[in-house]
């Protein structure tokens, strides 16, 4: 694991959010490189102070995204990043509960690099995270956001 590999997890829940970390951190030390963000608005607002170079904050090299979020849902926060010249070349891995063909095919059609349904179990939840860490960090090469 890399120290420029980022990882932003928009994510309300925070069940959801501790799992994440859980999953992410566990045989790897990512603890210092996780950005929460818990609304639509929040991430963008955070993205796009690491775009214009806000020294607090980096560009992530990864961003987990669920759909639905309170103000900015993930849809938008989607659309967003993925028309900015800066960001739509960060890779956003959307994880939801919605099974709902409309938002899968939406989801992709704004610019997502994969789709993925939240387990209901806390397990399930964990271990499709560890996988996602797994393949994003050990198999596939992320451009370097900086």
């Amino acid at each position: 694991m890399n120290d420029r590999n980022k990882i932003m997890i928009v994510e309300d829940n925070d069940d959801d959010y501790e799992a994440c970390v859980v999953a992410l951190t566990q045989d790897n030390n990512l603890a210092n490189t996780l950005q929460r963000c818990t609304t639509g608005d929040a991430a963008l607002e955070f993205l796009m102070g690491a775009r214009e170079g806000n020294s607090r904050h980096q560009l992530p090299s990864l961003i987990l995204l669920d759909l639905n979020l309170p103000g900015t849902d993930g849809r938008e926060v989607l659309q967003q990043i993925k028309a900015d010249k800066a960001l739509r070349m960060i890779p956003v891995v959307v994880m939801t509960t919605s099974k709902d063909e409309h938002d899968i095919q939406d989801c992709y059609m704004a610019g997502a690099n994969s789709y993925v349904l939240k387990p209901v179990d806390l397990q399930g939840f964990f271990e499709a995270v560890a996988r996602l860490r797994d393949y994003w960090f050990q198999i596939v090469i992320l451009p370097d956001p900086g």
